[in-house]
């Protein structure tokens, strides 16, 4: 895959598949991503025309240079998933993501059928990247280490703490301190770790509340600290906190310059110092992921 095709996507904003207002909006959207809904934003009676409204919008939109656009389908194991993968891959959506999966066995089965409908449209082949809500069943919460090689078109994991709260009977899933209870907070963590050992883009849940800026600023913040590089919105006007939050900053930037500028200027040393630190190689490591980063949404 291109780098285009693997590049980090800081905000992919929740769009409901049958509201025509807000997928018209959505073009106005600073979001690296739209994710054009179709399961639980979507009551079931109108799916059949919500699917028809995602695939006419996808259409309308072939130029993806600014904004990425993915759909959420039904889960695996449900008749509308298929319903909906038959409507949406005319329109080449740029990624599926995948809600309440089990395991990479899921992402594999999900691979094949879109091997098939992109053969049926004409479509490059691997087009159509996949990335899968992978903490939303009790099964999945023991498979996140095993996406490595599940398929060449898996993009990220995300997670989610609202399903799996439902699913282990949970009246909550956060403490009154406002953090994650003891098993979402592993939830994310392994995730977080799933994802690096599969080599894709590990991507943080929502933030509830859209009106509380400060709170989701602060978890974004944390997160990106953490190694996420991504989150999902509900709301348009959480898009640019969350940009911003997964966007280095200027002195950000300026350090990992000069920590990979001293490195360069000692080949052959594992460790050197700067400004009274000593540096050694997953330093470098950073720095580079930095201006990585930097170099592929400095343009958004």
């Amino acid at each position: 895959m291109t780098d285009q095709l693997n590049a980090p996507l800081r905000s992919l904003l929740f769009v409901p598949g049958d509201s025509e207002r807000k997928l018209s909006k959505g073009v106005e959207s600073k979001a690296d991503a739209l994710i054009l809904d179709l399961e639980d934003a979507v009551a079931p009676s109108r799916t059949h025309l919500a699917r028809g409204m995602v695939v006419e919008y996808l259409k309308s939109r072939p130029d993806r240079s600014r904004q990425k656009l993915w759909v959420r389908i039904n889960p695996l194991g449900t008749p509308a998933s298929m319903l909906d993968l038959a409507a949406v891959v005319a329109g080449a959506p740029d990624g599926i993501l995948l809600p309440k999966v089990d395991g990479p066995a899921d992402i594999a089965h999900l691979g094949y059928c879109l091997d098939a409908l992109e053969a049926r449209e004409g479509l490059s082949p691997g087009l159509i990247r996949i990335m899968p809500v992978a903490t939303e069943t009790p099964q999945s919460l023991f498979a996140l280490g095993g996406y490595a090689g599940c398929s060449d078109r898996l993009h990220g994991l995300t997670w989610g703490a609202e399903d799996i709260a439902a699913a282990l009977g949970a009246s909550a899933n956060r403490r009154p301190t406002g953090e994650y209870d003891t098993v979402y907070a592993m939830a994310k963590a392994l995730c977080l770790s799933g994802a690096a050992a599969a080599n894709v883009q590990p991507v943080d849940t929502i933030w509830a509340d859209y009106r509380d800026s400060d709170g989701l600023r602060a978890e974004a913040q944390q997160s990106r600290q953490s190694g996420y590089t991504g989150k999902i919105a509900i709301h348009p006007a959480q898009v640019d906190v969350i940009n911003e939050a997964f966007t280095p900053r200027a002195d950000e930037v300026a350090w990992a310059r000069r920590v990979v500028d001293v490195f360069a200027a000692n080949p052959g040393l594992g460790t050197v110092g700067l400004d009274g630190k000593m540096l050694d190689m997953p330093h470098l490591k950073q720095a580079r992921k930095v201006l990585e980063l930097i170099e592929r949404v400095g343009g958004k």
